[in-house]
């Protein structure tokens, strides 16, 4: 079984946080390196509305510029602000708006795949 380099840790760390400072809610990272041969990493998150979906995909951009210096290969959602979806390539970024994450239930595809845990900065409390 195959696991995901750490640069793509660390990369989806960075986002996680990001997410996490603009009130990403219920954060969950994904190592799918074993089942997918397209990326390593998920990181999913949700928002309350899609002003918010927006904020968060800025600050996910902004912050991975910032400290790894790197920019999404593609994006896709930003206009319909309910699902903006952030491919890096190693790592796959997902932000919903509440009720289209609670529709695609994207973790229940993924259940058996192992977390990577991360301590969200604003709770103090680990995801």
């Amino acid at each position: 079984m195959s696991s995901a380099t750490e640069s793509a840790k660390e990369l989806a760390l960075v986002a996680a946080r990001a997410a996490d400072d603009k009130q990403g809610l219920d954060i969950t990272i994904l190592d799918v390196s074993s089942v997918l041969a397209i990326t390593e990493v998920f990181v999913i998150t949700s928002a309350s509305n899609s002003r918010q979906v927006k904020t968060i995909a800025s600050e996910v951009t902004d912050k991975v510029r910032e400290t790894l210096g790197r920019s999404p290969l593609h994006s896709e959602g930003a206009g319909e602000q309910q699902w903006v979806l952030l491919d890096y390539g190693d790592v796959v970024i997902h932000i919903f708006a509440d009720e289209a994450r609670r529709f695609y239930e994207i973790e229940r595809l993924y259940s058996d795949m192992p977390k990577i845990a991360f301590v969200a900065p604003s709770s103090t409390r680990e995801v």
